[in-house]
């Protein structure tokens, strides 16, 4: 049922946004060089590794892999497509090929996930990840708390990384369909800034 749903409402929103979709890369392409999607890998279900898609932020520097609100790298169309989380659109196309799922665990990439506790990683990544997630709700504006911290990743693998965990393992054990559905209502509340 769950997959279902996920191919289901993936496909409908991809023909859906297909114009902001071609706008949003177009508006990438014109404000800095490089590609308009940004490929990165995670670890998925059962930690099988694979790229995550999303659209380019950032200029393409060497830095860390979790960026705050004052990352230097963030582009002005950047910047924008965060705040209203529109680059997260083309991990829809991640959900409809099966590597993702509306609802999960947030993908992390695979160095963080070595920072799970060893107990933890079997029962996180025994879901796909997600799109969306308790975590990604509560830690909506993660970059701009980040942002106040000496050391940013320091402080992701110390303070963050930690609650994150507690959440998608809460997930895990207690999630449902209709969780699900509460779950992106919720997500849907938080973009719009309700």
């Amino acid at each position: 049922m769950k997959r279902l749903f996920d191919v289901v409402v993936s496909a409908v929103m991809l023909v859906l946004l297909s114009p902001l979709l071609l706008v949003v890369a177009v508006l990438i392409k014109l404000s800095s060089p490089g590609p308009a999607f940004f490929r990165q890998e995670r670890a998925g279900r059962h930690g099988r590794i694979f790229r995550i898609h999303k659209f380019r932020t950032m200029r393409k520097v060497p830095g860390f892999a979790v960026t705050s609100d004052t990352d230097p790298r963030i582009t002005a169309v950047g910047r924008i497509l965060r705040a209203t989380k529109l680059d997260e659109l083309p991990q829809l196309f991640d959900v409809l090929a099966g590597t993702m799922s509306l609802v999960g665990p947030r993908p992390e990439v695979p160095r963080y996930v070595e920072h799970w506790p060893p107990a933890a990683r079997p029962r996180i990544l025994s879901v796909r990840p997600g799109i969306t997630d308790p975590a990604s709700i509560a830690y909506r504006n993660e970059s701009a708390e980040l942002a106040l911290a000496p050391d940013p990743e320091e402080y992701y693998l110390s303070v963050v990384l930690p609650r994150k965990v507690e959440m998608y393992l809460a997930y895990v054990a207690d999630r449902t369909w209709l969780g699900d559905l509460r779950i992106l209502a919720q997500t849907a509340c938080a973009v719009v800034g309700r």
